[in-house]
């Protein structure tokens, strides 16, 4: 705050629309319907949140207090916990950071990200369901029972992590389309099945193959029969890993409805789109897959870094493989209020695509300094890794607790939001909870 506006501080206790106005010189709305701050003052700031902020001097330009940044909107899907609506044709719904706390995540609190509408549930028959392997590049055509995959394939169990390419959409300014997904659209359930690669050697792999794709049972949001929702895939190599799994069951029990039950593609560490849900075909391909949602800018970004709002042709795209290196922090929940002197503890989750986390931080003070956070092993390749620690405040007051993980190739998550891309993916800026300290 200059000094010069120090005489605002009674008119921001009084009405603090006419003191923003009268600071920034014009019309503006302090409160989002999802109780962001849109500008004000950093006294403005301290009153609405009820606390100094001892680290002011440091805090980014514009950034909205995390304790604002928040919404707790209710709503129910059948066999879900505590998720956040983003949309209901399709449904996607996120889950907030503090439901992510289990190593394992719950299948209530995964969340939903469909592109289209799922097969009806009366039409879903287990001991029916059949999945077809074909392809131009496949050299046995072969349909399997879930049945038969159990019995002709040895199962695996991995957890994997499975994240939506637009989680964090919401950050980017300006705004992209689609789902304005916030943190939540994460998470890291352990999922039983037999490899891809088993069930593909099988039937014949092709020397020219260099890509598979998948179809599912799910229908175009404007419910026409004859447009695909989604088929998307991935190249070979990652078709190979051990970890690509076609999965039968989520934590030892049926996958979950809104998940893709009876059977689905999991390809860890890649958007989750590329992990197909309500799956009944495989192809192997000669060539990109070209199925729904694959063309740009679907699940792409640009070659080359561009200028916010830019416009692009199909050519300065690149398809989305591995995910960015990220974290969050699980516990507390933003808005916890703390005793001065006490340790706090934080714990949280890092991951990092096909990559390990190598490091997780945490800050107080909007960045300017960094303590290392106690970080375990994943318990397989492409899960996530819990992250631990303690941390200190010198005085009462609002914070926040920021955290940053690096990966094993050195690469850091950015403090504030990464460059622009038409439609919001990638957002891998450090997670921030606030906490209150009396």
């Amino acid at each position: 705050m200059h000094p010069e506006d120090k005489g605002l501080h009674a008119l921001y206790a009084e009405d603090p629309v006419t003191a923003d106005r009268r600071l920034w010189g014009r019309e503006v709305d302090p409160l989002s319907r999802r109780g962001f701050l849109k500008r004000s003052s950093l006294v403005a700031m301290s009153l609405a949140l009820g606390a100094s902020i001892p680290f002011a001097r440091f805090m980014p330009g514009g950034l909205i207090p995390a304790a604002f940044a928040q919404s707790d909107e209710p709503f129910a899907i059948d066999g879900k916990e505590g998720l956040r609506v983003l949309n209901d044709r399709p449904i996607n719904a996120e889950t907030p950071a503090h439901l992510l706390d289990d190593d394992v995540t719950p299948a209530r609190h995964m969340f939903v990200r469909n592109n289209g509408l799922p097969p009806e549930p009366a039409t879903i028959d287990p001991g029916q369901w059949t999945l077809e392997i074909a392809g131009e590049s496949c050299l046995t055509p072969t349909t399997f029972t879930i049945a038969e995959l159990k019995e002709r394939f040895e199962t695996h169990s991995y957890q994997l992590q499975v994240e939506c390419g637009g989680n964090g959409r919401s950050e980017f300014v300006p705004s992209a389309s689609g789902n304005q997904w916030t943190i939540g659209a994460i998470a890291c359930p352990r999922f039983t099945g037999v490899r891809l690669r088993d069930v593909l050697e099988a039937c014949g792999i092709a020397d020219d193959a260099v890509y598979i794709g998948y179809y599912g049972a799910d229908r175009h949001a404007s419910g026409a029969a004859d447009k695909e929702a989604i088929s998307r895939g991935v190249p070979m190599a990652k078709a190979l890993e051990d970890e690509s799994l076609i999965a039968w069951a989520m934590n030892d029990e049926d996958i979950p409805y809104q998940n893709g039950y009876p059977l689905r593609l999991v390809c860890g560490g890649w958007p989750g789109s590329v992990s197909g849900k309500w799956l009944k075909k495989i192809v192997v391909r000669n060539q990109k897959h070209d199925g729904a949602k694959m063309a740009p800018p679907s699940y792409s970004v640009p070659a080359n870094p561009v200028a916010p709002g830019t416009e692009l042709t199909d050519d300065d795209y690149v398809t989305i493989h591995s995910m960015p290196v990220k974290s969050l922090v699980t516990f507390p929940s933003s808005g916890v209020e703390h005793a001065l002197g006490d340790p706090l503890e934080v714990r949280g989750q890092a991951w990092a695509g096909d990559l390990s986390v190598a490091e997780v931080y945490t800050s107080i003070d909007f960045g300017i300094t960094w303590q290392k956070a106690t970080l375990k092993e994943a318990p397989n390749r492409l899960a996530w890794q819990r992250f631990t620690t303690q941390v200190a405040f010198p005085e009462p007051g609002y914070y926040e607790v920021w955290t940053r993980a690096v990966d094993e190739n050195g690469q850091s998550q950015p403090m504030v939001v990464p460059g622009w891309n038409p439609k919001g993916y990638l957002n891998n800026a450090c997670h921030r909870i606030a906490v209150q300290v009396a």
